[in-house]
């Protein structure tokens, strides 16, 4: 506990008390050291009276614990985005000033309690059944055997890792009005803290500049205090294109912005929103609304065409420029700014210093720091036909990155671009809190940022490390036919580790607390958790403590002061500048003065060292990239870096609310999606074979929670025995070697309660998850293609990256459509293209229907004499084939169209084989009908091979 723990509670509770006779009085106020708006020391939610926070009253509140509330279509948590105090979902009997923001909702009894007693039934019943297939071996074909209780044993140790961190799942629900109660000022302004926002970007024509810019402009729009909300880009390509294309989202901002304010517009990315069938309006009349958005959908149209036309624009321009320099034949032709200057990224022609991967560092203020008073807007005139007159126009700041790149260093991809915006933000606005989105992520619902700082600023918050939203994509077919939504996982996986440790980190839509990028530990340990909550004591820990309010000022920061890092100074890098900003950022004093907002000033020293800190030497004999910052050494740099901060005892939020807080971009079709699949499932099987393995990990890790991150690096290795299973079943038709010699009534018995168990557990889990069964059986088919292609190519790369250190490389995911989306949105998704990661599940199918084929036609022949004998194979044969379905159809059907191809193709295979089989006799050998003569001796034989195995 940190110090006064002990009895905070108990002073929370007093605190409550005295505020009965409120009045104009002032009220009781305790100071704390923690420094914190929102006290987490004392264990429960109050408003600090910091230095700048007179106007606010220390509230100390005690927990309270609802119940579900309503459920919408699509997710357990429904966000009150109005103004109204009542809060949605609150308990009626506290009043808004007392309440914490945000509160722990259990799932309901009824569905929790069945759903962990089933988990232990189906655990015993699969013992037994393991047990009895032990016990009855197959000695005609052992390795047969053998093989199948290996596959076996692992997909019931591989179910078990993914089951047991699901027994105590919770749901937790922002209060949106309890924070605006406590942090937002009549005058308009805030106390929330700062917030800096990564967008990454890396390939322009990979990922379309429009879905950038759109990205961007969500985050201007969105509803968090202008001065506290910076936004910075990051272009790994450093192409002039991307660069103007935000530029002339900054001046669309302008109009788009005050547009979204005056009448409340969601979504607030204007694509998204511009498709909408019907267009909700707030605050203002009908027609002055319509009108409104009238002129604006003429100014994006016309944005959108500069964006497409910027291509051309850049190459003509750059041209003329070069034709006035004189330039000869073979001299390298410059990319040019508007204003004339030489691009110093990489030009549209490459030269030296001027190509991808060789270029210098780029950071400029498309947008500067906005005032810290509101600014209202003109009124509509002839030259203006908006009125802005009752809006405020600020917009928050902006700003271009494009980290330097030179041959000869390993950039580290996505993760070495994050570190660099880490350092560069750090020195611009070095806000204590961190939102990293990718470039095709909008955010959709414009408090999103308040729910997700919501979980940093309430009780106990200061041990959370970061807060993980969902992934939520538009462009994906209603039939979601290659379960790009994955609700399972997120909705259900995620949700379900909230309740023990806190859900992992999955590359986008998170945010982050800035202190804990440097290594820095939380103030206590508890990971007992609700499940555990006796581990805590086991765990406590008290030796790191905040630094002091002195660290906290300009003479301090000026004398360098760093005696408080948690690791050397020299692990962070040359420059002092950026060591100076550490002290602001690991305490949340500055954020609670409302003037330090105006401090920040992007002045030509400031841009000169924020270069300094991108440069692709910087990190050099550092601790960037393993004790600092996101991980390397995995293409799934954002697992590792959550597991790093979770095995030091840092806690973790899921935050998911409706309407959804981020939506981004599916890939495009089948071929994308499982390079998308192999990308991940491959980094994780690199961290399971790095010094990262979550089996060697800190006692400060919640014991289910490590059961989750084995699951999360070992699920590919599944792949092997799924193959097995996919195939071995239908050639056993043809070969006569079956996996089980002689079932007896106890192994039906075993089967039904493991199978009949399993389901219920679906069920239940679909219903306390908030997903559809649907989704539920999309997962599952998707799954069965995923592990018969990518997780088998991710083993079989780590496993020659592990025996001949070689490094693996990945091409970056397209998501820019190549069909014509006006007459069908969804054509791409079923455009062919070939990949050598469809050759295993196309040979999957081929066996299937070819077993199933080949047993047909030996009960057709006489060769096999019972139905029965053959049905429990041939249904197998066809359960995968179900499961395989959806990669049939991506391979051979069109949107739109009734897949008849599919089954056309699947029953011309199915006759074929059994036609053949009966016509050519030395296919079958002897035996049955069109077998030639049999003798005694061959009947006999064959009827005891009958005896032998007891089915087919």
């Amino acid at each position: 506990m940190a110090p006064g723990g002990g009895d905070g509670r108990r002073n929370g509770e007093a605190a409550t008390g005295q505020q009965a006779n409120g009045g104009n009085n002032a009220k009781a106020k305790h100071g704390c050291v923690c420094g914190f708006p929102v006290c987490a020391c004392a264990g429960a939610a109050a408003v600090a009276s910091a230095a700048s926070s007179a106007d606010m009253d220390r509230v100390a509140v005690a927990a309270t614990e609802g119940q579900i509330g309503a459920v919408n279509d699509e997710s357990w948590i429904a966000v009150d985005l109005s103004d109204d105090l009542s809060g949605d979902g609150a308990d009626p009997g506290v009043a808004l000033e007392d309440r914490p923001v945000f509160r722990t909702e259990k799932i309901k009894g009824i569905l929790l309690h069945p759903y962990r007693v089933l988990i232990f039934v189906r655990l015993i019943a699969f013992t037994l059944f393991v047990i009895w297939r032990i016990s009855h071996r197959n000695p005609d074909a052992l390795w047969l055997w053998v093989t199948s209780i290996a596959g076996e044993f692992w997909f019931g140790f591989s179910w078990l890792l993914d089951q047991l961190p699901k027994l105590n799942p919770i749901n937790r629900v922002p209060d949106l009005a309890v924070l605006r109660q406590r942090f937002d000022r009549a005058d308009g302004t805030s106390l929330l803290p700062g917030l800096d926002i990564f967008v990454t970007t890396a390939d322009p024509f990979k990922e379309p500049i429009l879905s950038t810019a759109n990205s961007i402009l969500s985050i201007l729009a969105a509803d968090y205090p202008v001065e506290r909300n910076t936004c910075y880009l990051s272009d790994d390509s450093g192409m002039l294109l991307t660069y103007e294309a935000i530029a002339e989202a900054a001046k669309f901002a302008t109009v788009w912005v005050p547009f979204c304010r005056k009448h409340g517009i969601e979504p607030r990315g204007p694509e998204s929103y511009f498709e909408l069938k019907s267009h909700p309006y707030i605050g203002r009349s009908q027609e002055d609304f319509v009108n409104d958005r009238r002129r604006v959908r003429k100014e994006y149209d016309e944005f959108k065409a500069r964006i497409n036309g910027l291509e051309h624009d850049i190459k003509q321009r750059s041209d003329a420029y070069n034709a006035a320099r004189g330039l000869k034949d073979g001299e390298p032709r410059a990319t040019c700014m508007a204003d004339g200057n030489q691009w110093e990224g990489t030009w549209v022609e490459p030269s030296e210093n001027h190509r991808k991967g060789d270029h210098a560092g780029i950071v400029y203020v498309l947008l500067n720091h906005p005032s810290h008073s509101r600014q209202l807007g003109p009124p509509a005139s002839a030259d203006n036909p908006l009125d802005f007159s009752m809006v405020d126009v600020r917009l928050p700041m902006l700003v271009y990155v494009s980290r330097e790149k030179r041959p000869g260093f390993n950039h580290e991809k996505k993760a070495g671009a994050m570190n660099a915006l880490t350092r560069c933000s750090a020195v611009i606005s070095n806000s204590p809190f961190i939102l990293n989105l990718d470039c095709d992520h909008y955010i959709n619902n414009s408090q999103a940022l308040r729910a997700g700082i919501c979980f940093m600023l309430g009780r106990d918050s200061d041990t959370v490390a970061f807060v993980q939203f969902p992934q939520r994509f538009e462009g994906v077919d209603p039939t979601d036919l290659y379960a790009n939504h994955n609700r399972i996982f997120f909705d259900g996986t995620l949700r379900a580790l909230d309740g023990m440790q806190g859900p992992i980190y999955v590359g986008t839509g998170c945010m982050f607390r800035r202190i804990t990028l440097y290594g820095f530990d939380p103030p206590r340990i508890n990971v007992g958790g609700p499940c555990f909550p006796s581990l805590g004591g086991m765990f406590t820990k008290t030796k790191y403590e905040k630094p002091g309010l002195e660290l906290t000022t300009k003479a301090a920061v000026a004398k360098g002061k760093h005696g408080f890092l948690p690791l050397p100074k020299k692990s962070y890098g040359k420059s002092d500048a950026f060591v100076d900003t550490i002290p602001r950022a690991s305490h949340p004093s500055p954020f609670a003065d409302a003037d330090e907002a105006a401090a920040i000033v992007a002045d030509e020293a400031t841009i000169t060292e924020s270069v300094a800190v991108c440069t692709a030497a910087y990190e050099k004999k550092t601790g960037w990239g393993s004790d600092i910052g996101w991980v390397y050494g995995t293409v799934t740099e954002d697992v590792v870096t959550g597991y790093r901060m979770h095995i030091k005892g840092w806690r973790s939020r899921y935050c998911s609310i409706y309407p959804h807080a981020f939506i981004g971009t599916a890939p495009i079709n089948l071929t994308e999606r499982l390079y998308q699949v192999l990308r991940w499932s491959t980094g994780s099987l690199e961290i399971f074979f790095s010094r990262n393995n979550p089996l060697f990990g800190s006692t400060f890790l919640h014991p289910l929670q490590r059961v989750a991150y084995i699951n999360i690096t070992t699920y590919p290795f599944t792949a092997l025995f799924l193959i097995f299973y996919t195939t071995v079943p239908a050639l056993s038709f043809v070969t006569g070697h079956f996996i089980v010699q002689r079932p007896t009534t106890m192994f039906y018995v075993y089967l039904a309660i493991v199978l009949g168990t399993l389901l219920i557990l679906a069920v239940l889990e679909v219903k306390w998850a908030g997903v559809t069964v649907f989704e539920w059986f999309r997962n599952g088919q998707f799954w069965m293609t995923a592990s018969c292609s990518a997780y088998l190519a991710a083993v079989c790369q780590v496993l020659v990256k592990v025996v001949f250190r070689r490094d693996i490389s990945f091409k970056l995911t397209s998501k820019q459509p190549a069909g014509d989306e006006k007459k069908d949105p969804y054509a791409d998704l079923y455009v062919v293209r070939w990949t050598w990661l469809m050759v295993t599940p196309i040979i999957i199918i081929l066996v299937n229907i070819i077993g199933s084929a080949v047993a047909f036609a030996k009960v057709l022949d006489g060769e096999w004499t019972h139905w029965l004998k053959v049905a429990g194979g041939v249904f197998f044969n066809f359960w995968v084939l179900f499961h395989l379905y959806p990669f049939a159809k991506g391979i051979l059907g069109k949107h739109g169209k009734t897949p008849v191809v599919v089954l056309v193709w699947w029953a011309f295979t199915f006759v074929i084989t059994a036609v053949l089989y009966i016509n050519i006799p030395h296919i079958h050998g002897p035996g049955g009908k069109h077998g030639g003569a049999i003798g005694k001796h061959g009947a006999a034989h064959h009827g005891k091979r009958y005896e032998l195995y007891g089915w087919p």
